[in-house]
């Protein structure tokens, strides 16, 4: 069976494996390889044709497509090596993948470092325990996303769309552009799932009613969707009696959240975090097998490609240090815990062998102005607002973390009202 020698491997070409693999090649690795399952490169900003991509990177507005287009051209230039259609179907907990190929056929990549980079993938009816039939109509929003955009189909003409999140509110528009009624976004928590700019581009400009603590309670229709049943909810999330209302339509799309995307991960015996359900990972993007990184969606869901293709860099940059023995190591390490106001956070440890970015997630709006903080007197910095839809960042100094106490061993990342 061939055996394919490599300094780094990548598994996935979005926009975390596409920079991931730029970061390699930057940091020295000469042979980098990027695995796809997909016939082409850039993973689900493919189907993401609506503005908003590219702010931070390129200070500029750009669609999916163009985001990722500027990227692979990049790297194509800084010599990653591409295999799409390419199906990595086996990980060994030395690193080493097992790929399939219709043209090669199967594979082994033996590489000196890997990055993780699958991403993630959406929730289904399964997984929120739909109640009711099970007729024609009822898709995830990503799934009708790619319908609408990719294969030219329109998935009903009547919508009605569970959850908030940021590509249920996205397709929301998108089905009044192409021509469907969308009855209305409801959602289960009292505040929005998604970024407030897709809210307000979204719904707000199209007049969408917008339904907060509203859950679809059950589906109705044998052969197609023919409506849904939708009530008010209260803080323990059970229906509010006399609230219950029937909504025709004939599709249901759920934007109920995304999944980081595992199963790779788990084949090689990668500790994964009870919380994000991602891997645990240092600074560095290392997870708990050192030849091992992971980066973007596949640790936590981001709200920004921009935050995922900046942590593909990253991993890269380190995957290649390690594979030739450069990457920083050592030094203390301290656990990293989240306060009673974050609900995510990664990393989940670090070391004082470098400067660390906490990213998290705050269980509430703070609609005030906020105090952002790693106790221990580390850090603090105060914030306009915070808001369970957008990620929240703690910058923090390898010179501050040598400057603890020894007795320190974890720091705790929260958020409070100022």
């Amino acid at each position: 069976m061939p055996e394919v020698p490599v300094d780094v491997a990548i598994v996935g070409a979005g926009p975390a494996g596409v920079a991931a693999g730029i970061g390699a090649r930057e940091a020295g690795a000469k042979e980098v390889l990027v695995l796809e399952r997909d016939w082409d490169l850039g993973g689900i900003l493919q189907q993401c044709i609506h503005p908003g991509f590219g702010l931070r990177t390129f200070k500029e507005e750009l669609t999916g497509p163009e985001f990722m287009h500027r990227w692979i051209e990049r790297a194509h230039g800084a010599g990653v090596r591409f295999s799409t259609n390419t199906m990595v179907f086996s990980m060994d907990d030395d690193g080493s993948l097992w790929t399939m190929n219709p043209h090669r056929g199967i594979e082994h990549v033996v590489p000196k470092a890997v990055v993780l980079a699958m991403g993630c993938r959406e929730r289904p009816a399964g997984a929120i325990k739909l109640t009711g039939t099970r007729g024609a109509g009822i898709y995830t929003a990503g799934t009708a996303q790619r319908f609408v955009n990719m294969e030219g189909l329109l998935p009903g003409k009547r919508v009605v769309i569970l959850g908030s999140g940021d590509i249920g509110l996205i397709m929301a528009r998108r089905m009044i552009w192409e021509g469907a009624e969308v009855e209305g976004v409801y959602e289960i928590m009292p505040w929005a799932g998604g970024l407030r700019r897709n809210v307000a581009q979204c719904l707000d400009d199209f007049h969408i009613p917008f339904h907060l603590e509203h859950a679809v309670l059950s589906t109705h229709g044998r052969d197609r969707l023919e409506g849904v049943t939708v009530a008010k909810i209260d803080a323990q999330r059970r229906p509010v009696e006399g609230t219950e209302r029937y909504v025709p339509c004939d599709t249901l799309l759920l934007a109920v959240g995304l999944i980081p995307e595992n199963e790779l991960s788990r084949m090689a015996g990668v500790a994964i975090h009870p919380g994000t359900g991602g891997p645990v990972v240092n600074q560095f993007l290392q997870t708990s097998k050192p030849q091992i990184f992971a980066a973007g969606n596949v640790v936590i869901v981001y709200d920004l490609a921009d935050n995922v293709s900046d942590e593909g860099m990253r991993a890269g940059r380190n995957a290649a240090l390690y594979a030739a023995g450069d990457l920083p190591c050592g030094g203390r390490r301290f656990e990293i815990k989240g306060g009673k106001a974050v609900r995510l956070f990664s990393p989940q440890w670090i070391t004082d062998g470098g400067d660390a970015t906490v990213f998290f997630r705050v269980v509430r709006p703070f609609e005030c102005r906020c105090k952002v903080f790693a106790d221990h007197g580390l850090f603090s910095q105060t914030h306009r607002y915070a808001r369970p839809g957008e990620m929240n960042e703690v910058h923090l100094s390898a010179r501050d973390l040598r400057s603890l106490d020894p007795g320190v061993t974890s720091l705790t990342v929260d958020v409070e009202e100022v």
